[in-house]
Parts: C-alpha cells; structure tokens; sequence
C-alpha cells in the first residue's frame, strides 16, 4: 500500500510544481487551452501540492490526525477522473489530439490509482 502512496504523491507533487510554476507554458505544451491568466491553474497546482504532503505526513507520522488516508484518496481520484471521462465523451476537452490524450491518460491514471487503493485499502 506504501508504494501506492508514494507513487501518487510523486504524481501529485510533480504536477503541482509544474502547475505552479509554469501554469500557461504547461498547459500549452500539454495541448489544452490556455486561459488568460495563470491564477486557476496554479491554484489546481497548489492544491495538488496540499493533497501530496498531506498524504506525506500520513505515511511520515502515523499518528498524526488530519491526514488524507487511502479512503480519502479512492472519490479525490475517481471524481476528476469521472470528469475527464465526460469532458473527452462530449468533445470539450481540449482543442487537440495532445490534449485529449493527455486528458485521456490522466484520467486511466486517475481511475487505475483509485481502484488500486480500493483492492488495498
């Protein structure tokens, strides 16, 4: 189950960066549309930083409250994956192929993540 953990918050934790750094120049390379501002990209990024250190200090300190456990981990997955699914199956994704197949594998990600915490949890 550790490895599970440790590979999201690497996941999580590299996204986030990169969303918080360079929000546009990482949706464009991505192939997904590029706001005008940076402001809701980085706060995604900054969001998905708080869930890997939250899970971080789960796995660091067993004892500590407030941390997001792997139950907590199975709807954070599934939910954004169950979006991306219905944005790529009504055609808003994203404007090209790039983007629909980064789209599209986040969200396998996403789903095989979620159902390997479910078989651990």
């Amino acid at each position: 189950m550790q490895q599970i953990l440790w590979t999201e918050i690497a996941i999580k934790a590299v996204a986030g960066l990169v969303l918080l750094l360079v929000p546009l120049s990482a949706l464009a390379i991505a192939g997904l549309a590029r706001p005008t501002t940076g402001l809701w990209p980085r706060l995604t990024g900054a969001l998905l930083l708080a869930i890997a250190a939250s899970i971080w200090i789960g796995l660091e300190y067993p004892s500590a409250r407030g941390s997001i456990g792997p139950a907590a981990l199975v709807p954070l997955n599934l939910f954004p994956a169950a979006v991306l699914i219905a944005a790529l199956v009504m055609g808003t994704a994203a404007p090209t192929r790039r983007g629909k197949l980064v789209l599209g594998l986040s969200a396998i990600t996403l789903t095989l993540l979620a159902f390997l915490e479910i078989a651990h949890a």
